[in-house]
């Protein structure tokens, strides 16, 4: 899942959002140098993304893909993911969408010395240009996969055209989402307890 999911998952706390954040910016072996909740909401991210990946209904979007491209779908998907909660937002939570983004903006700020470089030198943009919020229309999932695929060394092309499968199966992809996520949203509950139960 991208960004916007995992916040929305860990919208309990400023300290779970924030972890939610980090937890694709830490290596497991820094989990330690963090508060706990922090550190758990950062294990947590990883045990979602690997369900998320194995997940049926995300396999069988993967599936829709051109087969040179279909090594970086999971990056356009986990965006695309970003955008159907957005337009669904209403459903699935209480507080308005641009409420929680802007406290999730606050609370990353407010935690700026324990970020890493990378997401340190990110914030700023982030906040600015507003990336959760872009997530909204499709061209603003068109412009983060434009901004990541300049970011990988090579093959950015085929995460680009991604966004062509992705414009060509938007609706079957959105039925994944809709059958997939009520199960994300039960995973994470009941595997932050059980990380909870370990602290």
């Amino acid at each position: 899942m991208n960004y916007l999911a995992h916040i929305y998952l860990a919208r309990h706390s400023d300290a779970a959002m924030v972890g939610a954040m980090l937890g694709d910016f830490v290596k497991a072996n820094d989990v330690d140098h963090y508060p706990p909740e922090i550190g758990r909401e950062i294990m947590l991210h990883r045990h979602i993304d690997s369900y998320t990946d194995s997940h049926p209904e995300v396999r069988a979007s993967r599936e829709l893909f051109g087969a040179g491209r279909r090594r970086y779908a999971g990056i356009v998907l986990d965006v695309f993911y970003d955008h159907e909660l957005s337009r669904h937002w209403a459903h699935w939570c209480e507080t308005p969408r641009e409420t929680l983004i802007a406290d999730f903006y606050r609370a990353l700020t407010a935690h700026e010395a324990m970020l890493p470089p990378r997401l340190r030198e990110m914030l700023p943009y982030l906040v600015r240009q507003d990336w959760l919020g872009r997530y909204a229309t499709f061209d603003g999932v068109r412009e983060t996969i434009e901004r990541m695929s300049r970011r990988l060394s090579r093959n950015g092309d085929l995460l680009r055209e991604g966004v062509l499968d992705l414009a060509q199966h938007r609706d079957a992809i959105g039925d994944h989402f809709e059958r997939f996520f009520p199960d994300l949203v039960r995973f994470a509950e009941e595997r932050r307890q059980l990380l909870g139960s370990r602290g």
